[in-house]
C-alpha cells in the first residue's frame, strides 16, 4: 500500500519554522496500530490522518506515542495540504474529528483560520515536582486538559530550563507556561514529555487553554501569541466565548508516499 505524506512548518511563513506535522490523505482508515506506527517512525509532534466525506472530512491526530483528542498545528497543516494540494476549490473546511467534534477553518488569503472549542482553565493546588521541575516558583496554577502554569513576565518563561524526567511523573498530557510577552499579549511554551514530546515548537491546541486565560485577563478578545520555542511560531488569537479562532500561515517542507 502506498500513502501519500506531505510535511508542513504550521503557525510560520517559511520553512524551518514554526511547527512541523506530517499529514497523510486516505483514501479510507488504517488500522489504529499502523496509523500510531506511521507517527513513531515520522517522529514529529504530530501526524494527521485524514478521510473525505460527501461534504466533510473526518481527521484524526498521533504523537509517536498516543492518539490525542485535538491539535491545532497538524489540523492547520491539514487544511493547507487540501487548500493547496489536493484541488479544493472552496474556501471553508469543515473537519469531524471522534474526539473533538466539529472543527471549521477558513482561509483568507494565505492565513488559515481554525475555529476550536474553547477549553477554560480552573486553578489548582500546586502538584507534586512542578516547582523542582521547572526551576521557578509560579504565581499561578490551573488545569484544562493540560497543566496552566502562570509566571510573571517573558523573561522567565525563556530562563526555565525544564527537567523533563520530574514533568513527566505530573498526571496531565501537557504542561504550558505562560507570561505577558513584550511584544506580544502573551507568550508560552508547551512540554508534554507523557506523549513523546518534551517540548513541542507550536502548540495550537494549548491556546484553546491559553486565549480564554488571557482574554479575561487583559480584558481583550483579540490576541497576539508567541510561542518561544527554538523555531518560534506566531498566531493570532480571537475570544468567542465557548469558541476561540487560531490563526497563522504554513509553508510546505516536503512530500512523498510511504510504503507499507
Amino acid at each position: 500500500m502506498d500513502i501519500l505524506i506531505f510535511q508542513v512548518d504550521a503557525f510560520t511563513d517559511h520553512v524551518f519554522g514554526g511547527n512541523p506535522a506530517a499529514v497523510c490523505p486516505l483514501k479510507e482508515w488504517l488500522n489504529e496500530k499502523t496509523m500510531q506506527k506511521i507517527a513513531e517512525e515520522n517522529n514529529l509532534s504530530e501526524t494527521a490522518f485524514f478521510v473525505p466525506k460527501d461534504d466533510y472530512f473526518e481527521i484524526r491526530w498521533f504523537t509517536p506515542k498516543v492518539e490525542i483528542n485535538l491539535a491545532g498545528h497538524p489540523t492547520l497543516a491539514t487544511a493547507w495540504v487540501i487548500f493547496n494540494e489536493l484541488n479544493y476549490s472552496k474556501d471553508k473546511i469543515k473537519f469531524i474529528s471522534p474526539l473533538s467534534g466539529e472543527l471549521i477553518i477558513k482561509k483568507k488569503d494565505d492565513l488559515i483560520i481554525m475555529d476550536f472549542p474553547s477549553n477554560k482553565a480552573k486553578s489548582i493546588p500546586e502538584p507534586d515536582f512542578l516547582v523542582e521541575a521547572l526551576g521557578i516558583k509560579p504565581k499561578e496554577i490551573l488545569m484544562s486538559r493540560d497543566l496552566l502554569v502562570v509566571y510573571k513576565n517573558q523573561s522567565e518563561i525563556e530562563n526555565i530550563n525544564a527537567n523533563f524526567g520530574l514533568l513527566e511523573k505530573i498526571d496531565t498530557f501537557g504542561i504550558i507556561i505562560t507570561a505577558p510577552g513584550d511584544n506580544c499579549d502573551f507568550v508560552s511554551r508547551f512540554f508534554a514529555p507523557r506523549a513523546g514530546i518534551n517540548e513541542d515548537p507550536v502548540t495550537g491546541s494549548a491556546h484553546t487553554t491559553l486565549i480564554p486565560y488571557w482574554a479575561e485577563k487583559l480584558n481583550k478578545n483579540e490576541l497576539s501569541a508567541i510561542q518561544l520555542s527554538e523555531r518560534i511560531g506566531k498566531l493570532d488569537c480571537s475570544n468567542l466565548g465557548d469558541r476561540v479562532k487560531i490563526a497563522g500561515k504554513a509553508k510546505l517542507f516536503m512530500k512523498g508516499e510511504i510504503y507499507i
